[in-house]
């Protein structure tokens, strides 16, 4: 009878480690945003932990939402376009779906567009998971052969530019 307690006590501790394992108190995406002169493009590639983005889109739709789901890509997608545009002089910038793969627990995503321009002067709206997440932090990386630098988002800051600060 000791030996099933034991066993149960056993099981039960496992399960709160797993859980304080899987549970994490820093909420952030990294986008890397780089000019590349050679195509005259805008490359960027997203990268957020798997399980916060499946769980804002699960609440948002009200579904079961995971990597195994039918439209996974298709609710991705929908989900990066409605949080995260690029303007240059007032003008939206359609960034076109390259694609996305999960490694690891992460989510990376894939993105492009022609630009003929420096980066400076780039308006950035980044408001990926800030609804879900008080504590979201979100950073984008960005360089051209002009200029370098980051800049942070959260959920009081969702729009910024790039300028050139020298």
């Amino acid at each position: 009878m000791s030996l099933n307690l034991a066993k149960r006590f056993f099981v039960l501790l496992l399960c709160g480690l797993t859980a304080n394992a899987v549970a994490h108190r820093y909420f952030f995406s990294i986008t890397d945003l780089s000019l590349n002169e050679r195509s005259q493009s805008i490359e960027v590639i997203h990268q957020i932990t798997a399980h916060d983005i499946d769980n804002a889109i699960a609440e948002t739709k009200q579904i079961h939402f995971s990597v195994a789901h039918p439209d996974y890509e298709n609710y991705i997608r929908q989900y990066i376009e409605a949080h995260f545009q690029l303007h240059y002089q007032d003008q939206p910038i359609s960034l076109n779906w390259v694609g996305l793969e999960v490694n690891k627990g992460n989510i990376f995503i894939y993105q492009e567009a022609e630009f003929y321009h420096a980066l400076i002067g780039l308006n950035i709206t980044n408001s990926l998971l800030t609804e879900r997440y008080a504590k979201q932090v979100n950073t984008v990386n960005f360089s051209d052969p002009q200029i370098k630098g980051s800049l942070t988002f959260n959920r009081s800051v969702i729009i910024n530019e790039i300028k050139n600060n020298n």
